[in-house]
Parts: C-alpha cells; sequence; structure tokens
C-alpha cells in the first residue's frame, strides 16, 4: 500500500509511482500535484497536471497554493520533496505526500513526462 514519512507534524504518504497514477487518474481527485524543481529542470519536463513551485524559492511560490486541497509533492528524486512537505506544513497548507524516488522513478514506468 502507501509507505509513511514520519515526522514535521504527522504522517504523510510516500506514495509509489503506480499509487499517484491512480490517484491523478480519479475524476474527483481533490489533490494538486506540486513540481519542486528548479526552473531548468522544470523546463526539461513534468508530469502532466503538476504546478511549479521551485524549491529554492518555496516560501515565495506556495503563498499562491491553495489551503483547502491536498498537496503532492515530486522532485527529481524524493528529497527535495520531503522538504517542500515540510514547510508547506509549517505554512499551514495541507499536505497529502510525496512521490518516493521523484520524476527520475515516474519516468522509469513509462508514465507520462510533458514538455
Amino acid at each position: 500500500m502507501f509507505g509513511w514519512l514520519f515526522g514535521g507534524g504527522g504522517d504523510v504518504k510516500t506514495f509509489n509511482p503506480g499509487e499517484l497514477r491512480d490517484l491523478l487518474r480519479e475524476k474527483d481527485s481533490a489533490c494538486l500535484l506540486v513540481d519542486v524543481r528548479e526552473d531548468r529542470e522544470w523546463a526539461g519536463g513534468r508530469i502532466p497536471g503538476a504546478v511549479h513551485a521551485p524549491l529554492s524559492r518555496f516560501g515565495q511560490a506556495a503563498a499562491g497554493l491553495p489551503k483547502d486541497k491536498p498537496l503532492v509533492f515530486y522532485c527529481a528524486s524524493g528529497m527535495r520533496s520531503k522538504t517542500a512537505l515540510r514547510r508547506a506544513r509549517d505554512m499551514g497548507l495541507t499536505v497529502e505526500g510525496h512521490l518516493g524516488g521523484g520524476l527520475m522513478n515516474w519516468a522509469r514506468h513509462d508514465y507520462p513526462v510533458v514538455r
């Protein structure tokens, strides 16, 4: 099922690529997918439907994220997304989880990436 990440104010899900794909396919999915990679990485490809909030400017970028919608974060390998979700919780945002292994893991499964 889901992996769990502990600390930073509670438990959040660590999604594997298949779980995240299924979540994003749900018609009524209320989650917002947030890419925390930097501009050049974002330009090189991203998961369809994601919004961009680079970790280096996260405070400013996250100010525009909805407070009432659960957020799922991803980065290139899964490390920056853990930092982003902790920061988001500190800002009072609703955090659902992050993509374990990041975009590299997503792409290994041949899931869609848009450029």
